[in-house]
């Protein structure tokens, strides 16, 4: 539901608003002074928030009229005016309005005196913009203005509130002054506030002793800091102990190894058999930090020590489970309550650090050591700590390498998980858990491991499903760009029968429009990567009939947006061959929304055209647009045709135009290297099915492999005689040797492989810098392997050169939406495809 409208204001008497009325003849400096003397609070809380402002119109002014009246109204201000005080005062020191010597003398006071402030976070405001103040101001105001005047504010005769200011303006001073001031003025002041007699200021001044540190340099941390945090870690407040804890394991870099064998891993040692007797937020503390001090502390301890350390580590994983846990909630007490949430949090916090224990015990050492706490983490009965190991598991993959089998079955559960929190956490680096996963985390092409993982297909479509039954679209949309990296990863015919069939539902049924378009995009990818030619014509007459003749306006919509990623994905000819028709027929269509994206769409469809070759094409989209500027009644469409008409034209000078030629040729040149891609996937396809009808067995993925591994062909280097790749006399005949078939198989596995194992990142980092036309920069052509799948797009245009399996078992259905006929759109299909066909022969691909 909405949330409800926000309550009207109080009704103003007459009297009330003269005396709120301005006169509007006011300059803004004289209209600030005014309501800073006369006005409301609100009005004087408004003209304080407007002060940044002030100063970058008229800085003069407003120093010498406007402040001297906020440092009045200041004195007796309630705490929303002194909180946007300290926000003004702020951003006019990020602004630069004034330089530093004006701002020291206008602000600097104002900030010191409202910093004791009674209420605690109007004092917490001023100190954080003072923080930011030290940041710039010179070394002498600092020591003038500040550290002299902390001297007393630290002296156990002030307040605990001026003592905690004072511990964290030390905390910012020490970068500010040289070492031999830090020693003789700054660090009597830490000893002496490290030894308050309230825990409330050890504790503060504690946790600055690592900014201290960082200051001082090694050795006076060693002689100087390490002793005061080993007394306060001995403290008989807990919040100190915890605070010196942290504070050492944040220092662990800066001390050596004797320092951290003889006096820190004594101390971390006790504070870890303390833990389970002290408060639970120690123990929540210490889980946090784990990894770092197993980092830190690496290579010092001792087989037992290691083995007891990891021990602690794994029992920190299960705590609070092995308590019975079924009765009502309702029933639990209160105090057990707030312990189980801490528990949570702890084993949260072991599942954040479980990639630095598997360093720790080492990658080799995990089924022995780690594989039952992973299971329990996957397994935990939080989502918290469930979404938190989601997180870690590229991490964990990555570190296991050639052991990331070992938890193909924690993907599958995390995939199949009821939480979408979890399934969100999990999917932002699917497609390289994936990858390691089917390569068996090695960096070279091996045999598909995810044949031996049977769940993993029911578990993705499953969370699919989950994803798109909840109204957190957002997670679905992830979700379907994530499934376009599957073909790197399983079967063709497993992508089609299971996933490719989802993907037209969902751009057909779903009702929000990103996750239509993710689901269009991973469906072109789909396309892309399919090896059989027919499973290929039944997507593409379904995207034509369904989507561009469908009878719903939103449905011609979405085919205009999968036209332009295909226009991306595939090459030229392709679109030219299947899309471009369908496409500017809808120039025709009676809603003007579809009329309007498709105008913004032709120069993206002109650009695929090859010229002179498909003149007769250029020629009915000139007629196209020109009837479109002739008889467009609507406004909106008619004043983005002019527009486009105009870009059109540009379009085509911009061809002949010298300075752009080099341009040109080098995304033709990227254009032919995908048509010859795209080739070589048909031919494999034609051969394959030789291989299969000589032996009577098909040709594994394995044998793929080695095939490829042995003969590594570049698509550079590729025979220039292939039929039905380029123009021109064949040398190639039905009478070709079986040795030279068999070569030209092992080139086109050679071929398959090496794109279907590019990084499906590249494929996405080439769509995105593809320019409006349609191109995609010749200097990706070295960063991935651009694929394209199409059937016989690419045949000769003479018919008695291309071989009888080329050609499709039945034709595409029409591209015409019958505008002028009686007859059903998609059953007036079969009345223009011989136009068509002949209208397609006579193209020529470009020389």
């Amino acid at each position: 539901f909405p949330p409800p409208p926000p309550a009207l204001p109080p009704r103003r008497t007459p009297e009330e608003i003269e005396r709120l009325t301005v006169d509007e003849d006011l300059s803004d400096i004289e209209r600030a002074v005014y309501l800073l003397s006369a006005g409301q609070d609100v009005q004087g809380t408004s003209v304080i928030a407007n002060l940044p402002f002030l100063m970058r119109q008229n800085p003069t002014e407003t120093l010498r009229r406007v402040l001297p009246k906020v440092r009045e109204a200041l004195h007796v201000a309630g705490v929303e005016m002194q909180l946007t005080a300290a926000v003004s005062f702020l951003t006019i020191l990020q602004d630069e309005s004034v330089s530093i010597h004006s701002y020291t003398h206008s602000f600097l006071q104002v900030i010191l005196l409202h910093l004791e402030h009674r209420d605690t976070g109007v004092s917490n405001a001023w100190l954080e913009t003072l923080l930011s103040v030290i940041e710039v101001l010179p070394r002498e105001t600092l020591r003038h203005e500040i550290l002299n005047p902390l001297v007393s504010k630290a002296q156990l005769s002030q307040t605990v509130q001026s003592r905690l200011v004072s511990c964290k303006i030390l905390g910012k001073l020490t970068n500010k002054f040289d070492a031999h001031t830090i020693k003789r003025e700054i660090l009597p002041l830490v000893k002496s506030l490290c030894q308050d007699v309230e825990y409330e200021v050890r504790s503060c001044m504690c946790r600055q002793l690592e900014n201290i540190a960082q200051g001082i340099g090694t050795e006076l941390t060693k002689s100087v800091v390490l002793p005061e945090l080993i007394e306060l870690s001995r403290d008989e407040g807990s919040s100190v102990r915890l605070a010196a804890f942290e504070t050492l394991v944040n220092l662990l870099d800066i001390f050596d190894t004797d320092d951290r064998s003889q006096t820190i891993l004594p101390l971390v040692k006790s504070f870890c058999e303390k833990s389970f007797k002290a408060d639970e937020s120690i123990l929540i503390s210490l889980s946090f930090h784990l990894g770092k001090l197993c980092h830190g502390l690496y290579g010092i301890f001792t087989p037992d020590q290691h083995l007891r350390f990891l021990e602690f580590y794994k029992k920190l994983c299960t705590l609070g489970l092995q308590q019975e846990n079924g009765h009502n909630e309702n029933q639990i007490p209160p105090q057990i309550l707030e312990q189980e949430k801490k528990y949570i949090s702890v084993r949260k916090n072991c599942a954040y650090n479980f990639p630095a224990m598997i360093v720790f015990v080492d990658p080799k050492n995990f089924h022995m050591e780690l594989y039952s706490t992973f299971f329990c983490l996957c397994h935990d009965p939080e989502v918290p700590v469930r979404y938190t190991i989601a997180i870690c598991f590229y991490e964990v993959s990555k570190l296991l390498n050639s052991g990331v089998y070992l938890i193909h079955k924690e993907l599958i559960t995390l995939l199949q998980d009821e939480s979408l929190e979890v399934l969100d956490a999990l999917i932002d680096h699917l497609p390289e858990i994936l990858e390691l996963m089917s390569t068996g985390g090695e960096s070279s092409v091996q045999e598909n491991k995810l044949s031996s993982l049977p769940d993993l297909i029911p578990a993705l479509t499953a969370a699919e499903q989950r994803a798109a039954a909840s109204l957190k679209w957002r997670i679905h949309e992830k979700l379907l760009q994530k499934y376009a990296c599957l073909p790197h990863v399983i079967s063709s015919d497993q992508i089609y029968y299971r996933f490719l069939q989802r993907m037209f539902t969902i751009m057909m049924t779903n009702n929000v429009l990103p996750v239509q378009k993710a689901a269009s995009r991973t469906l072109c990818i789909f396309l892309r990567y399919n090896r059989k030619q027919e499973q290929r014509h039944e997507v593409i007459q379904k995207l034509i009939e369904q989507l561009g003749q469908g009878k719903s306006y939103w449905n011609r919509l979405r085919f205009l947006d999968t036209c332009e990623f295909i226009i991306e994905i595939f090459s030229k000819s392709f679109f030219c061959k299947y899309f471009f028709l369908p496409a500017i027929e809808l120039t025709h269509d009676p809603v003007a929304n579809v009329r309007m994206k498709l105008c913004y769409l032709l120069p993206k469809v002109k650009s695929t055209l090859k010229i002179p070759a498909d003149k007769h094409l250029l020629q009915q989209l000139e007629m196209c647009v020109r009837k479109l500027l002739c008889q467009e009644k609507d406004k909106d469409v008619l004043a983005i045709v002019k527009r486009v008409s105009i870009t059109l034209a540009r379009m085509l000078h911009f061809f002949f135009c010298i300075k752009f030629q080099k341009k040109f040729y080098e995304k033709d040149l990227l254009d032919q290297e995908k048509e010859r891609e795209e080739l070589l996937l048909l031919e494999m396809e034609q051969l394959e099915k030789e291989k299969q009808q000589n032996d009577g067995r098909p040709m594994s993925d394995k044998m793929f492999e080695k095939k490829r591994r042995d003969t590594k062909t570049p698509t550079q280097s590729l025979p220039k005689n292939i039929p039905i790749s380029v123009p021109g006399p064949s040398s190639v005949t039905p009478s070709t040797s079986k040795e030279i078939k068999k070569s030209k198989l092992i080139r086109s596995q050679s071929f398959n492989n090496q794109a279907f194992h590019a990084k499906y990142g590249n494929l996405e980092k080439c769509a995105s810098k593809s320019s409006t036309t349609g191109y995609t920069p010749v200097s990706e052509l070295g960063k991935t392997s651009v694929l394209s799948l199409t059937d016989d797009s690419f045949r000769t245009r003479n018919a008695s050169s291309v071989p009888p399996s080329f050609s499709p078992n039945t034709p595409l259905p029409s591209t015409s939406r019958g505008t002028g006929n009686s007859v059903d759109p998609k059953s007036s299909g079969s009345k223009d495809t011989q136009p068509r066909k002949a209208t397609l022969k006579s193209r020529k691909s470009n020389p």
